[in-house]
This record gives structure tokens, C-alpha cells and sequence, in this order.
């Protein structure tokens, strides 16, 4: 799990500025993986709440500012 998060934190900018812009499912699912990978059971569960809630339209701002200024996804874990 850590090396799924590792190659997509890994793309290249411009692809992952395109998925969080269009795609803004991305940075949730990146979210939920990092709560995988470090076997966090809160987070796991919150990640999977915003992304059944359309939690990812919330911080869709926060996500492309993280890819802008090339900082990793923010997330509690």
C-alpha cells in the first residue's frame, strides 16, 4: 500500500494537478490509501465518509493548493 501511495504521490505535476482539478475523487483516494498504509483506523474511516458524502468537493481548494505549491496531500496521518 505504501508504494501505491509513493507512485502516485510521484506523478508528474501537471497529471496530478489535471486529476485533482478533474477528477477530484484523486486526493480522497489518495487520502484513504495513506490511512491504509498506516493502518489508522480513524482515518480510514473519514476518508471513506468524505468521499460517500462528496467531502472531496470540500477540499478540492486545499488539494490544488498542496499539488500547486508541491507539498503532499494533506491528511491526519
Amino acid at each position: 500500500m505504501k508504494k501505491l501511495v509513493n507512485d502516485l504521490e510521484s506523478l508528474p505535476l501537471v497529471v496530478r494537478l489535471l486529476l485533482v482539478i478533474f477528477w477530484g475523487i484523486y486526493g480522497n483516494l489518495l487520502r484513504l490509501f495513506k490511512s491504509l498504509a498506516a493502518e489508522n483506523t480513524l482515518g480510514v474511516i473519514l476518508s471513506i465518509v468524505l468521499l460517500l458524502c462528496g467531502g472531496f468537493v470540500v477540499l478540492i481548494i486545499v488539494d490544488i493548493y498542496c499539488v500547486l505549491t508541491n507539498k503532499p496531500i494533506w491528511w491526519i496521518c
